[in-house]
């Protein structure tokens, strides 16, 4: 029986990623609001009916879309991290960002879908955030750890005001007790601008104007690694 069981669970798998698979596929010829759980069904030779066995509705099926793109990109971050000297805690910082990017730029239809305009009529559910904060946890470590090593110095970012002070301190009461509010609030920030130099660049709103991008994005989230305290390495 268990042998029975254990290539039902494999057949479910391989069908599981033959669905999601296509479902890419058609995600970034048509985009995600054209998806379609028929249309899927029909190109793999299944009937909506087994298909909806596997994902019940389209939101189901986008949002194990957008956890995969979630993990994939958290794993290229936290991939960079494990590779980077934690000794010199601004390399780690912009060799994590620069996976983010190489990440996105090979994979744009999935940045998109994560970090893209609003799909109509999908609200991402609770399940995605767990792989949705793997980037930020990631570059949180860096400053923790560069905290526990001596490594951090005071952020440029600045005091913030004091509602927004309170946010941060229960924020990093969550994630990074150890930190002072400030530094959680630029790392924060820095997620976010993260996020826009990528997307700048993956959907290509520089029109032309930077002959250098990968310099410019290498010098920018630098900048954002010294407003977050993470000083030069040490000797």
């Amino acid at each position: 029986m268990s042998t029975i069981k254990g290539a039902r669970e494999r057949a479910r798998r391989e069908v599981t990623a033959a669905i999601k698979d296509e479902a890419r596929r058609r995600v970034a010829a048509e985009g995600a609001p054209k998806l379609s759980l028929r249309a899927v069904a029909r190109e793999l030779g299944m009937v909506s009916s087994a298909l909806y066995r596997y994902f019940p509705s389209r939101d189901e099926l986008l949002t194990a879309l957008i956890i995969d793109a979630y993990d994939a990109m958290g794993e290229a971050a936290e991939a960079a991290l494990a590779a980077s000297p934690r000794r010199d805690p601004r390399a780690r910082w912009v060799l994590v960002c620069r996976a983010v990017r190489d990440w996105a730029l090979a994979n744009p239809h999935e940045f998109g879908l994560i970090h893209g305009t609003p799909i109509p009529g999908y609200a991402a559910p609770q399940d995605t955030v767990r792989a949705g904060v793997r980037v930020p946890l990631a570059l949180l470590t860096v400053l923790r750890e560069a905290h526990a090593d001596g490594l951090l110095e005071r952020p440029a970012w600045g005091e913030p005001p004091e509602p927004v002070h309170a946010d941060l301190a229960a924020l990093a009461a969550e994630y990074a007790p150890e930190l002072p509010p400030d530094v959680f609030g630029a790392a924060l920030a820095a997620w976010g601008q993260l996020v826009g130099l990528v997307s700048f660049e993956v959907f290509d709103q520089y029109n032309g104007a930077l002959t250098a991008p990968a310099e410019f994005f290498e010098h920018a989230v630098g900048r954002l690694a010294a407003e977050a305290g993470v000083g030069p390495a040490a000797s």
